[in-house]
């Protein structure tokens, strides 16, 4: 009987080799995946907040924007795309020596830069659309005022949470081997993330321009202050507790 499934070992494998693909990868190709990821992100988002803005119990709100929200990542692994969040599992590739650490910088930084160039095209086309009505522009802004009043250890924390599950959700998919089964290892970690309140850097690339967008007081310097330590959290989150641990518990050879 087949299989549909790889054990943690074979995932660990699996992750480290498609680490070392995407390190190789030509620059062109970075970007304009990274910018596919951007866009299928913003999607995601600006999706959940269409459905949510009009649900006047935020515990409805948060969860509906938590079941279609995960839609994004989905587009990701499936269709292909780079996305900085999980490729923070990189670092699996690197603690195997099989990519150099300028490798993984050169290759986060551009992925990094085309995930927002993909997210602030969708937040500047939302808003010259005609989508955001009075309710839905008010939310957007909203959603927006929340992230950039964070303090710094919050915004950190918050992004150490996320990027331990959207990483927990991309090991889980590398260990399915059919889109049904990708899809639901990727679904129910994001949707916990989007419920929870945790801090997306790439998500945050197209929520927080979109209440610029919208003429809204929200700054880009504001904008910057909530990524730098989202940014920082993300790494955390997926490069120590999802690829450090499992590398060293799957893939790390002991003599």
């Amino acid at each position: 009987m087949q299989r549909l499934f790889l054990t943690p070992s074979e995932i660990a494998e699996s992750v480290i080799n498609s680490g070392v693909k995407k390190a190789n990868l030509r620059i062109s190709q970075q970007i304009n995946l990274s910018i596919l990821a951007g866009v299928y992100i913003a999607f995601g988002a600006q999706a959940a907040n269409m459905l949510s803005h009009a649900i006047n119990n935020p515990g409805l709100a948060k969860l509906l924007a938590g079941l279609i929200f995960p839609a994004g990542l989905i587009m990701v692994v499936l269709a292909g795309a780079e996305l900085f969040t999980g490729n923070c599992l990189m670092i699996m590739s690197l603690s195997e020596r099989r990519i150099t650490f300028t490798q993984l910088i050169k290759s986060w930084l551009i992925v990094y830069i085309g995930n927002f160039i993909g997210g602030l095209l969708i937040a500047y086309l939302i808003a010259k659309s005609g989508l955001l009505s009075e309710k839905l522009e008010i939310f957007t802004i909203n959603i927006a005022l929340v992230k950039i009043n964070l303090s710094f250890m919050q915004a950190f924390i918050r992004g150490i949470l996320c990027n331990w599950l959207v990483c927990l959700a991309v090991w889980m998919s590398a260990g399915a081997d059919d889109f049904t089964g990708k899809i639901l290892a990727v679904f129910f970690p994001v949707c916990l993330f989007v419920i929870s309140g945790f801090e997306h850097s790439i998500a945050n690339m197209y929520y927080i321009p979109a209440a610029i967008f919208a003429n809204s007081a929200v700054t880009w310097p504001e904008m910057f202050n909530n990524l730098l330590p989202v940014t920082l959290g993300n790494i955390t989150g997926g490069a120590f507790f999802v690829g450090g641990i499992y590398w060293y518990c799957y893939a790390r050879k002991f003599y």
